[in-house]
């Protein structure tokens, strides 16, 4: 199949959850998102410093800025049978820094430094070698409006290998060209009840090498009913959550990375105090151009299981 075939046949899918499907599950109750349900004490206006954001995090984006740790069963390259085990560990957050609210609970802009550190750890080896590591920084300005949400950021990303993989590989392997890039997005986000579905993309600005490609088109959705399918009584409980996401970058003649999450996210209860942060077990499928930034040029598949911090 081609490629533009995939990519046609991806956008239809995402087309497809957006029909139908979704407006049953407009119909279900979802919990609330990034703490946008927190009761203020603010009077609509400045708010310095606050808790949550009004643009939830991508929950199955490989570069979401959030913090886990995924034991992952990797092939590169899809016609090889080559495989390996890898720990791909993440370190990020994103800092409130002011929220103007608005009049509805919920609504209002936001902005915000987000920061992220996402490594890869070869387990096969007996020091397990660091293979490579992605930094990014940003500023995000996000807005929310009833069901609608947005986020504007510039952000940097620079990728490095580890230095056990230099040492242990032949010249002709680490030969890597250096990655590292400057890049303004937009995505726009949609609730539908239980469902979100999102899409967008992005321009880099500053690049290396200098002819990396600019564009990168980006979609996805996510599924988060509101009842727990184990209930804990005053202690919150664990629902179901499900989501995919979708890029597709010219500098990879199109063709689309899928990155898919499934699995259960724990969640206190909506009336404990203080507010507390969710975190989720997930099973990971990846397919498409590598995520890891030394290797944005090489083919991977890879499935995973993980625990994950959401930000809010």
């Amino acid at each position: 199949m081609t490629t533009p075939n995939r990519l046609w046949i991806l956008t239809a899918c995402v087309a497809a959850l957006a029909g139908s499907p979704v407006a049953l599950l407009a119909q279900l109750s979802y919990p609330d998102r990034c703490g946008t349900g927190i009761p203020r004490d603010e009077k609509p206006g400045y708010a310095p410093l606050p808790r949550g954001d009004v643009f939830c995090q991508l929950i199955a984006d490989p570069k979401s800025p959030r913090s886990f740790a995924t034991l992952v069963r990797e092939r590169i390259d899809s016609t090889s049978s080559s495989t390996g085990n890898l720990a791909s560990v993440g370190i990020g957050d994103v800092f409130p820094l002011g929220r103007w609210d608005g009049a509805t609970l919920g609504d209002g802009v936001q902005l915000s430094l987000s920061a992220g550190v996402f490594a890869q750890f070869d387990l096969g080896t007996q020091s397990y070698d660091l293979l490579n590591a992605d930094y990014m920084v940003g500023i995000p300005l996000t807005i929310r409006r009833g069901r609608t949400s947005m986020r504007l950021r510039i952000y940097h990303q620079s990728s490095h290998l580890g230095d056990e993989y230099l040492l242990r590989e032949p010249p002709a392997r680490r030969d890597r060209e250096n990655l590292s890039f400057e890049s303004v997005e937009g995505l726009f986000s949609l609730d539908a009840g239980a469902m979100r579905v999102y899409g967008g993309g992005e321009m880099l600005i500053n690049r290396e090498p200098s002819d990396l490609s600019r564009m990168v088109v980006h979609a996805g959705a996510e599924l988060r009913p509101m009842p727990f399918i184990i209930p804990l009584g005053g202690l919150g409980g664990f629902r179901f959550l499900a989501a995919t996401d979708v890029k597709s970058s010219k500098e990879h003649d199109w063709q689309p990375s899928v990155s898919a999450r499934v699995g259960l996210e724990y969640d206190r209860a909506r009336s404990a105090e203080p507010a507390a942060r969710r975190w989720a077990l997930l099973l990971e499928y990846y397919d498409g151009p590598s995520p890891y930034g030394q290797f944005f040029r090489e083919q991977v598949r890879y499935t995973g299981i993980g625990v994950h911090f959401s930000g809010f």
